[in-house]
């Protein structure tokens, strides 16, 4: 693969500067942070005095991710439980004793928004998260919406810095979930930086990322990571769906262990006609389980397909590993994007569902 022919490719196909985002991405993590400081806005201490019993965060797509990356963190390190709702309405289970984090990037995602308003009614409190619209318009007119602004003017699944970088400094100052000192914190970043810097297919024609979305093009796509990276996943596949305009479907293992391991085969007669021209991709870091280590290493070595990599997220923490795994995915959904002859920021079918409901009154 040559540099002109990714580089020409990207410039032709990439007109709203899709990867000058996902260069940001770092620099979008560090920006929220600071944002919000140590302490965070003037109202989280009368927030953090409060006993809630628990976190629900509300989003969709890419608003959604973040939520769920904070879920898997919280089970990880938390003190608080921390669940997620993609969808209109509110949970029956939701009471006000749990505190809300609506994210909308554009601040109008009719879903969310929708919740939101159920959960002000219902005389909750909420954190909305957004660039502006009529989320950040809530805010001004129920003085138990507290507004977070994040800056405007990229595609959502390419502001996962601003937002998730928000959640995570909230969930900080709210004393949900212990910050990092702040060398630990600096060389994280740094590392982050570094693992982007080498992802970069532009700057870098012949890395591993511009070579595996090349082997992928043809071929079904799956990915499966351990429970703990099973957001990361699921935003993995979300990336390649949206950004590439291919289907990709995820699992997390142990749980695949005890269902879609057989479809795979590998031992006997037995496995999905397709097995063997799936495109496998694995996601592990080092703090896994050392069952579900030996799980990886036992399947890894009975696929049907001689088409699979093991992306080892790096990372002393399962933050970082996370934050890792998004600079991979996004680069790489992104190269798989181009070599396909699609704009990764084109969403034309979104679109024109979000025109075709504009026109129509709900039910």
């Amino acid at each position: 693969m040559s540099e002109s022919t990714i580089a020409d490719i990207a410039k032709f196909l990439d007109t709203e500067d899709m990867l000058g985002h996902l260069r940001n991405f770092v620099k979008d993590l560090l920006a929220s942070f600071e944002r919000l400081g140590d302490a965070g806005p003037a109202w989280v201490p009368g927030l953090r005095e409060r006993k809630w019993k628990g976190l629900l965060c509300l989003g969709m797509g890419g608003s959604a991710a973040g939520g769920a990356a904070l879920s898997a963190l919280s089970d990880h390190q938390g003190v608080l439980p921390v669940l997620t709702h993609s969808d209109y309405g509110i949970p029956s289970w939701w009471q006000p004793e749990h505190l809300v984090i609506a994210t909308s990037y554009s601040g109008n995602t009719e879903e969310t928004l929708d919740a939101t308003r159920k959960i002000i009614a219902a005389g909750g409190c909420v954190i909305a998260i957004c660039s502006g619209g009529e989320l950040a318009g809530l805010s001004e007119l129920h003085d138990d919406v507290h507004l977070v602004l994040v800056p405007s003017g990229q595609p959502p699944r390419s502001a996962f810095g601003h937002l998730f970088g928000a959640q995570l400094s909230l969930a900080w100052s709210l004393g949900l979930m212990r910050k990092p000192n702040a060398l630990d914190l600096s060389m994280m970043l740094e590392n982050l930086q570094k693992h982007l810097d080498a992802s970069d297919f532009i700057a870098n024609p012949e890395n591993d990322l511009a070579h595996l979305a090349a082997a992928m093009v043809e071929r079904p796509i799956a990915v499966i990571g351990c429970t703990e990276l099973a957001p990361m996943v699921n935003r993995f596949t979300c990336q390649i769906n949206e950004n590439s305009a291919r289907f990709a479907r995820g699992a997390s293992l142990p749980e695949m262990n005890h269902n879609e391991i057989i479809a795979w085969g590998g031992v006997g007669d037995d496995c999905d006609p397709k097995a063997a021209e799936q495109a496998l991709v694995l996601l592990t870091w080092g703090g896994m389980n050392a069952r579900v280590k030996q799980r990886f290493d036992w399947f890894s070595n009975h696929l049907s397909t001689e088409h699979g990599w093991r992306i080892i997220c790096e990372g002393r923490t399962l933050l970082e590993a996370m934050l890792y795994s998004c600079i991979t995915m996004d680069w790489l959904s992104c190269a798989l994007a181009l070599l396909h002859g699609k704009d990764p920021t084109a969403i034309g079918p979104i679109t024109s569902l979000k025109e075709h409901l504009s026109s129509i009154e709900a039910n």
